[in-house]
């Protein structure tokens, strides 16, 4: 990897950027991409923001939010500008898998690779990276390099102040993980002293739900919740039905999970949905359970040790039954 701080130099005159982020992006996806992208547009360059997929409704209040452009529903525009990019930023994951069919166009791309982002094991398709496991948010990356990287912290105004604080805000659980340090603290002052109403962002991303989301969220609690208690642990399922019950929309079951996991005494929460293609799992731990190595070595996925997901092509209920079955092995780490 080359020298981060020389991106400066190489970020001088004004270049064609692409800036994308996992599929289905989430607080600190969006927060990361919008956030870069505002700070860039002042420095004079050409941005887009590419999305692989839709991401939720809650999102779209961000600033310039309607800059954005979905590949799945601009395949041949987003091809082209990958193809004449002169850098492309990855923000938010570090395996090309994460971004579908853009993936493939990205690896082809002769433009300049940079990985922003705070999850394990990167697959190094990157020319530039700023990754750190111990960071809460991809968002307070995103500010660490344009302070101390780019040495432009007077470009950080309102619109980059408020898309980095939603990032942050979002992933860090509203300040409750254990990855909220006293550091990342003076980031959030500094980013409502640029401009962010850090009251307003929580009203426009948690105060939002629609009507159905709420009762989806009531049936899940009364007829899809577990408790397995000689595991300390609590399962959600989900079926393509219920979905359809409730015209569950992209981003409706996120945060589903924590519900699970904030009950008395539970170490380690599911939510296992079925989804048209696959079977998808998000597991969340508290204290020292490898959620991560959980999903890894069963349900080829991964991500923070508190935090992370998989996938499976096996029918619903048999990822279910498996998940079950693979309790009793972590059984004297989920009883400490």
């Amino acid at each position: 990897m080359i020298d981060l701080d020389s991106l400066k130099e190489k970020l001088a005159q004004p270049c064609k950027i692409i800036i994308t982020t996992h599929h289905k992006p989430d607080g600190d996806a969006m927060g990361s991409s919008l956030g870069l992208y505002s700070y860039f547009i002042q420095k004079g360059h050409d941005v887009k923001v590419i999305s692989p997929t839709d991401y939720p409704h809650f999102l779209h209040w961000l600033p310039h939010n309607n800059e954005v452009i979905i590949y799945t529903e601009k395949e041949a525009e987003s091809k082209q500008l990958v193809a004449d990019a002169d850098f492309i930023f990855c923000l938010d994951f570090n395996a090309l898998s994460r971004i579908n069919e853009l993936g493939e166009e990205v690896r082809k791309s002769t433009a300049i690779k940079v990985m922003i982002d705070h999850h394990l094991e990167p697959e190094g398709f990157e020319d530039f990276r700023h990754w750190n496991t111990k960071a809460c948010a991809t968002a307070q990356l995103i500010y660490d390099f344009i302070v101390y990287h780019l040495n432009d912290g007077d470009l950080i105004n309102k619109d980059v102040a408020t898309c980095l604080y939603t990032g942050i805000m979002t992933d860090s659980g509203s300040f409750r993980f254990p990855t909220v340090t006293s550091d990342l603290h003076r980031i959030v002052a500094n980013l409502i002293d640029a401009g962010a109403v850090n009251w307003k962002i929580h009203q426009q991303v948690y105060d939002n739900a629609t009507e159905s989301r709420l009762k989806f969220l009531g049936f899940c609690l009364s007829s899809r919740l577990q408790v397995f208690r000689e595991y300390n642990t609590a399962l959600i399922t989900v079926s393509k039905e219920d979905i359809k019950q409730f015209d569950i929309q992209t981003g409706e079951t996120e945060g589903v999970v924590n519900y699970a996991l904030s009950i008395n005494g539970i170490k380690l929460a599911a939510f296992i949905i079925e989804r048209s293609d696959k079977v998808k799992l998000s597991l969340r731990s508290v204290g020292d359970f490898p959620a991560n190595e959980v999903c890894k070595k069963y349900f080829n996925g991964g991500g923070h040790k508190n935090a992370s997901g998989g996938q499976s092509d096996e029918p619903f209920e048999t990822v279910i039954e498996k998940f079950k079955s693979i309790l009793p092995e972590y059984k004297h780490l989920l009883l400490q």
